[in-house]
């Protein structure tokens, strides 16, 4: 009877959804897995793309795994852990952010069963962590090195793996054209960390084979006034002032009010404004420079002054151009044009304004320090050209992990197919329910060669079991055997150049095991919703004070 008379207890606002225990584990699991099945089918060089236009109208054709999992808006909250490591893999290492998403849910995928079936998840978290350390191990371990060659070889290695990034893409019909150009670019830059030293401009019209490297910097015409066609538009070694002023007559910023007792006192008045002006451009000149770029406008009257002078000049120039000019041309950004000494001038061997399709381009080529390159991207539609910015992107985070972190590994699918063997071959090891964990989560690796077979239309089945047989063999030899796309059989995917930098993999494999974790960590999901009530009373007071709930500003205190 006590028992009974035991008051209920109310612990959580009213209209709190709560849901738990393992129903909740599973639908997480679900909805992990949907998200996955979304961008399976872009994964590898027959991968398909995604259309995708939000409500602002604007339109996204891609394939890359980041790109798409950042549109797709998800609500779910278990879900959202997807977006975010295929966010960290772009950022990381730039390349597999389809494969980090595919695995993370894959790896849920395999542990449905067992969650269903009453294992407790913590074992299955337990033995995951295992099987992810022993497989970036064995990644390691398979890893071959290109240190220790010559540049020339380098630069070889490097494009192959440029070239495996593109052939996935949208522009990997020319994957060798521009991998070439995409190595050529991130050697220029050499050991500068900075992503932006690297310019991507994008101009419409003409096809993907006009497009060109520039070794400098190259930026788009700015805003011009009248005389800039009186200017000259080539300079070979000239010096190059960058400023961060405004060279054009200046209205008072202040309600000033000056009182004249004589008329003529008002001309002394005006031509100071203007002396101002002149005595800034007299400057400029005297420096000796014969390309001033400014952050700022360049008026009119200046423009026409340094025409008159043969020096050319460029306002309104972006501070990302800007500072890519003065780290290449070896300059630095002035803010007053008092005491130019000739060492923050910068200098290039050749400054030309040329036309490339509809727009007309400043290139700075040549320069001395050389840490700079631009690509200009040439391609029919606009979604083309982003779409192959986008790849390029990836291609150049690439190659900079590979000069870095100089171990590739074979790809096609060869990887992981040897790490799946390891880990089989592991479990049998392990005596408990473990060893049925860390086959499972071998098993979830094959995902990657089976979606590359099944995405270019081949039987997954049928190659998944010559791989397996390959990679058996007791010699080690089948190793780096991979899925061969243009067969639809299997080749060696190291003799085939198809290769990826060791760092790609190693955090894939962690991202995915740590989202796969930490979903199967979670057993209850709490959604706490905003009172009615509290909202509608902070409302009432908001348009309470507003309406003059408080004392006016301007009324006067009794």
């Amino acid at each position: 009877m006590a028992s009974m008379m035991q008051p209920q207890i109310i612990l959580l606002k009213e209209g709190t959804d709560t849901s738990q225990g393992k129903a909740q584990l599973v639908s997480n699991i679900n909805a992990c897995t949907a998200v996955g099945d979304v961008v399976r089918t872009t994964l590898g060089p027959r991968g398909m793309d995604k259309l995708i236009h939000d409500d602002k109208g604007s339109v996204t054709i891609s394939n890359d795994g980041a790109t798409i999992m950042k549109l797709l808006d998800i609500v779910h909250p278990a879900a959202k852990i997807l977006v975010d490591i295929a966010k960290s893999q772009d950022s990381e290492v730039g390349d597999g952010t389809t494969t980090v998403v595919l695995l993370a849910a894959e790896f849920l995928k395999e542990a449905k069963p067992f969650i269903e079936d009453g294992v407790h998840s913590q074992n299955l978290i337990r033995s995951y962590r295992t099987a992810s350390s022993l497989a970036i191990a064995k990644v390691k371990e398979l890893a071959v090195s290109i240190e220790g060659k010559s540049v020339e070889e380098k630069k070889g290695l490097l494009a192959k793996c440029a070239a495996t990034t593109l052939s996935s893409k949208l522009i990997g019909g020319e994957k060798e054209f521009f991998a070439t150009m995409v190595v050529d670019a991130v050697m220029a830059i050499g050991d500068d960390d900075r992503l932006k030293m690297i310019g991507i401009k994008k101009v419409p019209g003409g096809n993907m084979r006009d497009s060109f490297l520039v070794d400098g910097v190259a930026f788009k015409k700015t805003f011009s006034y009248a005389g800039f066609e009186q200017q000259p538009k080539k300079f070979l070694d000239p010096k190059i002032l960058l400023l961060n002023i405004e060279l054009e007559l200046k209205s008072e910023k202040e309600n000033a009010e000056i009182r004249l007792s004589d008329p003529s006192q008002y001309q002394s008045i005006v031509d100071a404004e203007w002396n101002i002006i002149y005595d800034k451009l007299d400057k400029c000149v005297e420096s000796g420079a014969k390309v001033v770029l400014s952050r700022l406008a360049i008026g009119d009257l200046a423009t026409q002054y340094f025409a008159d002078r043969d020096i050319f000049c460029a306002g309104r120039v972006a501070e990302e151009d800007l500072n890519r000019v003065a780290a290449a041309a070896g300059g630095t950004v002035q803010t007053s044009v008092n005491n130019i000494i000739t060492e923050v001038l910068g200098t290039c061997e050749i400054f030309e304004e040329k036309q490339v399709g509809g727009e007309r381009f400043n290139i700075f080529s040549g320069c001395p320090s050389g840490r700079t390159a631009t690509i200009v991207l040439r391609g029919g539609a606009d979604q083309f050209i982003e779409e192959a910015e986008r790849s390029l992107h990836d291609a150049i985070m690439i190659v900079r992990r590979a000069v870095k972190n100089s171990t590739v590994v074979p790809g096609g699918g060869a990887i992981d197919m040897e790490i799946s063997k390891y880990l089989r071959q592991h479990s049998r090891t392990i005596a408990g329910k473990s060893q049925l964990f860390i086959n499972s989560y071998a098993k979830a690796l094959e995902v990657i060669p089976r979606q590359l077979c099944d995405n270019a239309g081949f039987d997954a089945t049928d190659v998944l079991n010559k791989l397996r047989q390959k990679h058996a063999m007791q010699s080690g030899e089948g190793a780096s055997y991979g899925v061969d796309i243009n067969t639809g059989g299997i080749a060696d995917s190291f003799a085939n150049f198809v290769w990826e930098p060791a760092v790609v993999k190693i955090n894939a494999i962690n991202a995915a095991t740590e989202a796969a974790c930490l979903i199967l960590s979670v057993d209850e999901t709490v959604k706490n919703p905003k009172s009615e009530s509290a909202q509608g009373e902070a409302a009432q007071g908001a348009m309470g004070r507003g309406r003059g709930g408080g004392r006016g500003r301007g009324m006067r205190r009794r």
